[in-house]
């Protein structure tokens, strides 16, 4: 039924391929038309005669979050948008355009005002998308002979640069071990080695086996897969090849492949250096690899756990040719303004993001089409940050500062959306009070802790801890710190400008559950849905965690925007200095 459901759709919307004309899409796209505004109309009903800033309707008395997010409430924005309808909300396209839509209409159903600087619903941007072509083998040459790997079975190979072509000479592959140089955690793994027009292979890691070592078993921003990039680019290197192992990335294999296949995008006013090639091989061809000039990928590995680890040439050469689709096209952020009642405080926002973007279409192995929805991810976050705005605006009047409520794009493209943003923003840094970030909920039910990405970094705990405690629950850091999930969303383009961010989710001690069982239902989803075609909505989802959790958040932020004083990042954190510095420089502009 599924199969035929996707295949009746392809059809409908006419896909590539599917050989439809132009009444069929006009037909979609007035059913969608219709299905937005019936939800308005139901939405509009549940608001009752509140009235809007927009209406000037008169104010009823305040609806307590408890009678505003419920389930419903939350289930309907993910049902609409994780529909085989909206095609993944791939960027770029018309179902992107679509949910830009519905999120605008709905905010302003809800009375925001358009939050953009010109005074739209978007923050609009261009961006170039790159469709990689990789040969099915990829050759590599040693002194014990040769090594082919497979295309999406051993590797995947993108180019790093936005041309119809790129060419990777004949290059030897030297082994970085991490390829991390911080110096205030006295390491540094190249060691004024020139690695120019060399293949660097990386460990998708940071040191971790040592509490002492950068932040433990906590990952920093030092073992993520972009930061070996950018690394890699900084030392003008001519490739970067990382090595993937579930434990390292945190998701499996087939979640490299179904990320990295298809177009990969960037912004178009980007001109940060990048390698010609970047890749990911599997821990058994890195194995071969290895084997070729003589070495043991165990030795390399137990070798990089020393602070005097030095570049290792592997005595193996490659090369690669890739040949690319370009396309220049434009996505946007949503915004929407719900503007604060204290006149000396309004001017400073306090930020509450979601990514609406997913993968969009995909062709699997045997050519045929998948709509990648991403109702978890992160239909589920939209659903939240709607909420939320139902929340604040069915109040008599709005908190001390403002709140922008921002659906961001094209975030699983790399953060382009909030980076954007970031770059761009609607006041100055230093009147960001903070960001509050939604990307992925708790669809199992009723927890008895809270979980945070970037707990312990900033403040922001305290109106948190206070939430948790009023709700009966604990308040704790994340389950999986492994993961670096604290730069793996939007809320690391915040923190990267100062502006002090938490991602504050569900925890996995469930009510009436057995210990144990909520990090099986976490970790099981990342196994076999989390960017797979597999993530779809479900109706039987348990959403009362969810519930709480939104509630939960509602609190925190109104805390935020009627506190006396911004947030700050904690004594040393990582973003503290330039948090400093955004600080200054909205003082000095008054």
């Amino acid at each position: 039924m599924r199969t035929a459901r996707r295949e009746a759709s392809r059809v409908r919307v006419g896909l590539p391929g599917a050989g439809v004309g132009r009444r069929a899409g006009a037909w979609v796209v007035l059913g969608l038309v219709s299905a937005v505004l019936a939800g308005c109309a139901g939405a509009a009903r549940s608001v009752g005669a509140r009235g809007s800033a927009a209406s000037g309707g008169a104010a009823a008395p305040a609806r307590e979050p408890e009678a505003v997010i419920t389930a419903p409430v939350l289930a309907a924005p993910i049902r609409f948008l994780a529909d085989d309808l909206l095609e993944g909300r791939g960027p770029g396209t018309r179902a992107d355009a679509l949910t830009r839509l519905y999120v605008a209409t709905t905010m302003q159903m809800l009375g925001l005002e358009p939050g953009a600087a010109d005074g739209s619903w978007e923050q609009s941007f261009e961006l170039v998308g790159v469709t990689s072509h990789a040969p099915a083998r990829w050759r590599f040459a040693g002194a014990r002979g040769d090594v082919e790997l497979r295309d999406e079975r051993d590797f995947v190979a993108v180019s790093g640069a936005a041309r119809p072509s790129v060419e990777l000479a004949p290059s030897e592959l030297v082994f970085v071990g991490y390829g991390i140089e911080a110096p205030e955690f006295d390491w540094d793994d190249f060691k004024g080695t020139d690695v120019r027009g060399k293949v660097l292979v990386f460990l998708n890691d940071d040191p971790d086996w040592d509490p002492a070592l950068f932040a433990g078993k906590r990952r920093l921003y030092y073992g993520r897969w972009t930061y070996k990039y950018e690394n890699a680019a900084r030392h003008d290197a001519a490739a970067a090849i990382v090595i993937h192992t579930d434990p390292s990335a945190g998701y499996p294999w087939q979640t490299v492949v179904r990320s990295w296949t298809g177009e990969n995008s960037r912004l178009a006013e980007d001109d940060e250096p990048s390698v010609a090639v970047q890749a990911w091989v599997t821990e058994d061809a890195a194995k071969r690899i290895a084997t070729l000039g003589g070495r043991s990928l165990d030795d390399l590995v137990s070798a990089a756990r020393r602070r005097d680890f030095r570049p290792v040439p592997l005595g193996v050469t490659t090369a690669l040719r890739l040949h690319s689709d370009l396309r220049t096209y434009r996505s946007a952020n949503v915004a929407g303004l719900l503007r604060g009642a204290d006149p000396t405080r309004r001017d400073e926002l306090v930020v509450l993001t979601a990514h609406h973007d997913h993968l969009g279409v995909k062709s699997n192995a045997s050519g045929a089409l998948e709509v990648y929805n991403g109702a978890m991810d992160n239909a589920s976050g939209v659903a939240q940050l709607l909420a939320l705005a139902r929340a604040f605006t069915s109040r008599p009047s709005p908190p001390a500062r403002s709140i922008l409520f921002l659906a961001v794009a094209a975030e699983e493209q790399g953060l382009l959306g909030s980076k954007h943003y970031a770059r761009h923003p609607t006041v100055p840094p230093g009147k960001l009070a903070a960001n509050l970030n939604f990307d992925g909920a708790n669809l199992w039910g009723r927890t008895t802790d809270v979980r945070a990405v970037g707990w312990g970094k900033s403040s922001l705990d305290d109106a948190a801890a206070r939430a948790a405690a009023r709700q009966g629950r604990t308040y704790e850091d994340e389950e999986f710190p492994e993961k670096g999930s604290f730069y793996r969303s939007d809320q690391f383009s915040f923190a990267k400008i100062g502006v002090p961010a938490i991602e504050v989710r569900g925890g996995v001690e469930y009510v009436g559950r057995p210990a144990g069982w909520g990090r099986e239902q976490v970790e099981g989803w990342i196994a076999r849905h989390y960017h797979q075609p597999s993530d779809d909505y479900d109706p039987s989802w348990d959403l009362s965690g969810m519930v709480e959790d939104t509630r939960l958040a509602f609190e925190v932020a109104r805390a935020v925007a009627d506190a006396p004083d911004m947030p700050r990042w904690r004594p040393g954190d990582e973003f503290e200095a330039t948090r400093l510095r955004a600080l200054a420089d909205a003082a000095a502009s008054r």
